[in-house]
């Protein structure tokens, strides 16, 4: 009986993850998978790469794609198809880092300023707008170039350059959430509890502004390649011999006409990881988007969080 039971159980979860599977984005999977598939590469792909990114001579100069060089070689005859595996990592890891760190930056300071308002927000908002209102890519390069040439491809740098670019577009976007929380009661009652500005941001605030900051950080994730690639592109971004796709793209540029398979190959590889990351980031933002409209429609059946506190209030009279 027992067991007829943990099998039934098990039928009914099984069919719970495949109804809730079907209601997933259509763009959330196909980005999911994108990324998964990036993801795979970047971890596998020494393993099983015909030849190692730094290994010249493996064919003539700028062949064309063969059955031994699936993307053809470039001006030393490194196998472009290797390269661009060993480069997964890089762009991933420099992309997903410098998000992150100007996410960890940029929330905090959004959250802070739109509780706070007065002089501070003013102040630092109209810090923000001059930044945001310089091109990424100009405001990329005067960064590199403030750090100095002996600078230029430090992987950290690199990575502390797309924090700066990235950091003040997050904080506007955290601060327009936080305008419109400071006004719910969760906030109210831990103002009357003497909590401090910090507290609250870190307790109230960033909790329940997680779903549109997540969704923020995928967005921006997203065209965090274009700008390492681009810098790539300019030689202000990795150095050689690193496997970096815009520096590839760089280096392969004048045979273009004779061998376009060796642009083309780093091409698709940096095309199809933007594309993965900006549906992946639409999906989430339509998954999260129904997941908050369902709390809200709860949360105004209940009464809200005035008629939870009344609910509670009533409770604790009748028990006394």
């Amino acid at each position: 009986m027992s067991e007829a039971v943990s099998v039934r159980r098990g039928l009914r979860g099984n069919l719970r993850i495949r109804e809730r599977a079907r209601r997933l984005p259509t763009t959330f999977k196909i980005g999911l998978a994108i990324l998964v598939f990036h993801v795979f590469v970047a971890i596998t792909g020494p393993l099983w790469a015909p030849y190692t990114y730094h290994k010249v001579g493996t064919g003539r100069p700028f062949e064309q794609a063969t059955a031994q060089h699936l993307f053809g070689t470039d001006q030393l005859g490194r196998d472009i198809f290797s390269r661009v595996i060993y480069g997964a990592p890089t762009v991933l890891i420099l992309s997903i880092s410098g998000t992150a760190l100007g996410l960890v930056v940029g929330a905090p300071l959004g959250l802070l300023s739109g509780y706070l308002r007065g002089w501070f927000d003013e102040i630092l908002m109209r810090i923000f707008d001059a930044f945001i209102s310089i091109p990424f890519l100009i405001l990329a390069l005067l960064v590199i170039s403030a750090a100095g040439a002996d600078q230029s491809g430090n992987p950290l740098l690199l990575i502390g350059v797309v924090a700066f670019i990235y950091a003040p577009r997050v904080a506007r976007m955290a601060r327009a959430v936080a305008l419109d929380l400071v006004t719910r009661d969760f906030v109210t009652v831990a103002r009357a509890r003497g909590e401090s500005a910090w507290s609250i941001v870190w307790r109230e605030l960033l909790p329940n502004a997680t779903g549109t900051l997540l969704v923020e950080f995928a967005v921006r994730a997203g065209y965090a390649p274009i700008l390492i690639g681009s810098l790539g592109f300019l030689g202000f971004g990795a150095r050689p011999p690193t496997p970096e796709w815009g520096l590839m793209i760089s280096e392969n540029r004048s045979a273009i006409t004779t061998s376009p398979i060796t642009v083309i190959g780093p091409s698709i590889a940096l095309a199809s990881l933007v594309i993965g990351l900006n549906l992946f980031s639409d999906g989430l933002a339509r998954l999260l988007g129904r997941s908050v409209q369902f709390h809200a429609d709860l949360d105004r059946s209940r009464g809200g969080i005035s008629g939870l506190a009344r609910r509670i209030t009533r409770r604790a009279k009748t028990e006394s």
